[in-house]
């Protein structure tokens, strides 16, 4: 059921109790997961945390937890899926849960006993009427007491009759409910999508019971930045969102300008700014920031000899020496960075980049560090994901969650060299893609798959990185293709994931379209393919449009998934 009071239906029933917080992998759990800690310090409430990546995790992890724990907080895993039935746990266990997927399952919207549901109250949800979905059983089949042998007085005989019809009647009625039923459940589930971060929900908790801080705030700004880049959200729903953290700001970050009320310097600041939309910019080169950044490397198409000639040229319209873009940004002329933005903005309307500027926020620590919040999602992201292993399947989690405390400066700093890293193999994977033509028409929908021995490809291994590389890829594809009927097309991207048990990880992304509304009918898609064709599939992760899948299935796989989407 939804949880209409956060403080008093969530907050104060846990507060007195044990906790099992259960955290997915992805910056936004992340930021709610620090909001919540921060909470739990402030009221001394013992909790344990225990990262989990997919839904074997989540079961394990309850499994070996379920004696100690009779309260589980559960964030950005669990709504989407009937939470009851996967785990089936005893009947004074309660959870809690907290996530941005959609569409939540009926199950867990219905249950008024266990499942909890902290969800932001105006998100538009569109649940089934409970009518609709459920159906007492007392109208099932009475099995008639008495056969008629054509014996019994004509009177018993036209009752019994009667029954019959009432029965044959009410199955009948059965019937069509349970197919108006099938069908109003396809509508509802067929598309998966967001709603409003969770690290926001949490920090909304927080701003009820006046424990809000301007970490906390920042940690929620963090994870509206971590959906807007990975392409969760609408850009209407970005906007929305950023416009109330926005008074939050001004509420937070006031400045009294006489001598009494003025903060110190090194004090943590944060400020609403219309920005770049070029990946850490301001922590790398220019040049090397507007060449590996999606939106500016498919406008320009710098994958092409002729791309990096635009390039050339929107730099001399700029007015901007080589010299000064390939130093460091920080190391860069004072006089050309004061209107570098008007400068870039200007150039770019000229080259066809309307898009460049965006609204976003910004962190100074004292003078010298500034993080704006697509920075800290990169960073952040790339420590989550980092594939040279430094012990336990758990370090990466913990040092991704450190590094949003603004006294892990040093995990922040090496976190921006490996999301450049990454961000340099990703430019170079779509550009090895889209010049050897690895892009194909299935006829529904467009198909790349990456060969063993790519470079970078056991990056491409984990989930995030893989998405975002096949959003980039689809981006430069759309503008690099003539042909109009693929620029309305999704991507299905497939990528070596483990070679030794001949595994591969398969990604769904919706059409590249102006009026995109973000929604993915992939992973209703893969389910039935698989189903249709017994393919050895693994449906572990938390977003349905990501599957594991045997490399020898896969040929099956895609051929019913072309005549299913046919």
């Amino acid at each position: 059921m939804f949880v209409s009071d956060c403080r008093r239906e969530f907050y104060d029933v846990i507060v007195t109790q044990r906790v099992l917080l259960l955290v997915a992998s992805d910056v936004d759990a992340l930021c709610a997961c620090k909001i919540l800690q921060a909470l739990f310090q402030c009221d001394h409430v013992q909790y344990t945390l225990v990262p989990v990546s997919g839904w074997q995790e989540l079961e394990t992890a309850f499994l070996e937890h379920k004696d100690q724990f009779k309260y589980f907080v559960l964030i950005n895993c669990g709504a989407n899926v009937d939470l009851l039935e996967i785990l089936q746990p005893e009947e004074d266990t309660f959870f809690f849960v907290c996530d941005s997927h959609r569409p939540i399952n009926v199950v867990n919207v219905y249950n008024d006993t266990q499942i909890k549901l902290l969800v932001k109250q105006d998100d538009d949800l569109d649940v089934p009427a409970y009518d609709d979905i459920f159906r007492d059983e007392e109208d099932g089949e009475e099995d008639s007491e008495n056969e008629s042998d054509g014996s019994e007085p004509l009177e018993k005989r036209r009752r019994f009759e009667e029954e019959v019809i009432e029965r044959t009647m009410k199955r009948r009625q059965r019937r069509e409910w349970e197919a108006r039923r099938r069908e109003i459940l396809f509508d509802y589930e067929q598309y998966e999508y967001h709603g409003t971060s969770s690290a926001m929900v949490m920090f909304d908790l927080a701003w009820i019971m006046s424990k809000d801080l301007n970490d906390m705030l920042w940690w929620a700004i963090v994870g509206l930045t971590d959906q807007w880049v990975q392409d969760k959200i609408t850009q209407m729903k970005y906007v929305t969102d950023i416009g109330i953290l926005q008074r939050h700001v001004s509420r937070h970050n006031h400045r009294n300008e006489d001598e009494e009320n003025s903060l110190s310097i090194d004090c943590m600041r944060i400020a609403f700014e219309y920005d770049l939309r070029l990946a850490l910019y301001q922590h790398w080169s220019l040049y090397e920031s507007l060449y590996n950044t999606s939106y500016t490397s498919a406008s320009l198409k710098l994958w092409s000899v002729q791309g990096q000639k635009r390039l050339q040229e929107f730099l001399a319209d700029m007015g901007l020496p080589l010299k000064q873009v390939k130093q460091k940004f920080n190391s860069m002329d004072m006089s050309l960075k004061e209107n570098l933005r008007e400068m870039i903005e200007e150039s770019a309307n000229k080259f066809g980049m309307k898009d460049l500027r965006v609204q976003t926020f910004s962190i100074h620590f004292g003078f010298k560090n500034k993080f704006s919040a697509s920075d800290i999602v990169y960073a952040t992201t790339s420590l989550m994901e980092n594939i040279e292993k430094e012990g336990p399947e758990t370090t990466n989690f913990i040092k991704a969650l450190d590094s949003l405390s603004r006294g892990n400066l040093d995990k922040l700093h090496q976190g921006l060299d490996l999301a450049k890293k990454q961000l340099r193999a990703i430019q170079q994977t779509v550009a090895s893609c889209i010049c050897t033509n690895l892009v194909i028409s299935q006829g529904p929908f467009l198909y790349c798959s990456l060969m063993e021995g790519t470079p970078d490809v056991k990056l491409f291994s984990k989930p995030v990185s893989l998405c975002l590389l096949s959003k980039y890829l689809l981006k430069s594809f759309v503008c690099s293709t003539k042909n109009k009927r693929c620029k309305l097309l999704p991507l299905v991207m497939a990528a070596p994931m483990d070679v030794e048990q001949g595994t591969v990880i398969m990604v769904g992304i919706p059409p590249e379209t102006e009026s995109s509304d973000k929604k993915n009918f992939f992973g209703r898609a893969f389910e039935k393919a698989a189903e249709s064709t017994n393919s050895r599939t693994l449906h572990n992760h938390f977003e349905m449009s990501i599957i594991e899948l045997k490399t020898e299935d896969r040929s099956k796989f895609l051929d019913a998934l072309i005549s299913l989407l046919s």
